[in-house]
């Protein structure tokens, strides 16, 4: 398997993502609040042939999901953000993108919405993206860059953020 273990600084300690800032938190807000909206003022923007994808894009985000968090079982670490990582795992999804997860979620928000035909859920995927780009990734950025040395660094210079 093709997992960085930590070699350093092996105290117990907090992941990157304590309270309410948690990614599936995030996106989920974004999906209860596209549909609420949706609810009050229905916007829709795709034709009937072209929602067939939706129930396609979200299958692809829950196989890339189940993906990876496989390779994180399998390198035994937790996917979870308020748990501390103990491994950089270079496999499976993770050799295209360091957050496939994030891409999942964003898949799941983005074919949801289309399958739905809620215009609303993509425009509240926007705010959400955002707070994962800039506030979620670049705290687990740091984290890892600190627990992880030059491995986290050589891990980031051969693998993009997101595709």
């Amino acid at each position: 398997m093709d997992v960085v273990r930590e070699t350093d600084n092996t105290q117990a300690m907090k992941g990157p993502n304590p309270g309410l800032l948690r990614p599936p938190i995030i996106f989920l807000c974004a999906i209860l609040v596209g549909i609420a909206l949706n609810r009050a003022w229905p916007l829709h923007f795709v034709a009937p042939s072209v929602r067939l994808l939706g129930p396609l894009v979200t299958a692809c985000a829950v196989v890339l999901f189940l993906l990876s968090y496989r390779e994180f079982r399998r390198a035994g670490t937790s996917v979870q953000g308020s748990k501390r990582s103990t491994v950089i795992v270079r496999t499976g999804p993770y050799r295209f993108s360091r957050n496939p997860i994030y891409l999942a979620f964003i898949l799941l928000v983005l074919g949801l919405s289309v399958w739905l035909n809620n215009l609303w859920m993509l425009v509240t995927l926007v705010p959400a993206v955002g707070i994962i780009a800039m506030v979620v990734i670049p705290r687990e950025e740091r984290f890892l860059e600190r627990n992880f040395n030059g491995q986290y660094s050589s891990y980031k210079a051969q693998v993009r953020r997101w595709l």
